[in-house]
């Protein structure tokens, strides 16, 4: 039980490390990469930074990768009784809608969960307000949404 612990951890650690060295953690850098209108006029709307579409890139990757090494049926991980992998393949008016609310937050933010959660952990008191808003939609989602 402890060694999952410790892999989690350990995981969530490296990930942290990961956000804070790309600079996904920095609400203007993010802004900048969302920023596609600064392509076509950087005078009239800044200009746009393309830095993290690489961050982007290595990690897909690493996740194809990781896809295509997962075993499939019958198989069984390090730290787990079974794989839980996705079942639903369906797209539906919520999760179309989780996927706009996500996407406008990012951009109006500058944050998404995970590196808002290490820009606290690194001293991003904006981050603060982020994890408290999102705390609060995932509360309101569950209550009355559910």
């Amino acid at each position: 039980m402890i060694v999952k612990y410790l892999a989690a951890l350990l995981a969530g650690a490296l990930f942290a490390a990961g956000l804070v060295v790309s600079g996904m953690t920095q609400p203007a850098k993010v802004i900048g990469f969302l920023n596609v209108a600064g392509m076509a006029d950087p005078a009239r709307f800044g200009v746009w930074d393309p830095s993290l579409a690489f961050v982007m890139g290595g990690a897909l990757c690493i996740t194809l990768l990781a896809f295509a090494v997962t075993p499939r049926a019958g198989a069984k991980p390090w730290l787990a009784d079974s794989f839980q992998l996705p079942t639903r393949r369906d797209i539906d008016a919520r999760l179309v809608l989780g996927a706009v609310l996500f996407g406008v937050g990012w951009g109006l933010a500058g944050y998404c969960p995970g590196p808002a959660v290490a820009s606290v952990l690194t001293g991003g008191q904006d981050a603060i307000v982020f994890i408290a808003a999102l705390a609060l939609g995932m509360w309101a989602a569950r209550r009355f949404f559910a």
